[in-house]
């Protein structure tokens, strides 16, 4: 199996709160884009969230955007072995260095984990002395939840 590399975080020093993803699609890694998989609702969200077209915008703009509302993006593995896209795949996942966020983004007060497979770094984030909140996926493999109760909770997560 194929070690996998992910993303560079989105992030800068207004930062105040990162949202996690456990380890970016294969439709995101050829993009080399976080959550380009055209059915993962994460910018649809944060569109409705933010009152901007990310969902049309160019990969610069999600970005402009996202560093403008003080939010930044990251995943909890840096690398690992997978097959497919799925969480359940991830296998010898390396953990990104956490406590590199202090200098990242002095400001960061919450760490938002986009699902439970992603949430289970909650406690480490947790005693580097951040708020945790586990958020419902935006994955489309997260179809219980409608898209409505998905950005409730985002909402509340990220304006609160």
């Amino acid at each position: 199996m194929t070690r996998l590399k992910g993303l560079p975080p989105i992030i800068d020093e207004r930062s105040r709160v990162l949202i996690l993803g456990s380890f970016p699609s294969e439709a995101s890694l050829a993009a080399r884009h976080y959550y380009a998989h055209r059915q993962n609702q994460f910018w649809r969200v944060l569109a409705a969230i933010l009152g901007q077209p990310l969902v049309e915008a160019g990969y610069a703009a999600k970005k402009a955007a996202v560093k403008e509302a003080r939010l930044a993006i990251w995943d909890v593995y840096a690398s690992c072995e997978r097959e497919g896209s799925l969480d359940t795949a991830i296998r010898a996942g390396e953990p990104n260095r956490f406590e590199k966020l202090r200098r990242l983004a002095p400001r960061l007060q919450r760490v938002c984990f986009n699902g439970r497979a992603a949430g289970k770094f909650g406690g480490s984030l947790a005693a580097l002395g951040y708020e945790v909140l586990v958020l419902p996926s935006t994955s489309p493999a997260n179809a219980g939840w409608s898209f409505e109760r998905k950005l409730e909770a985002w909402r509340d997560a990220l304006t609160g």
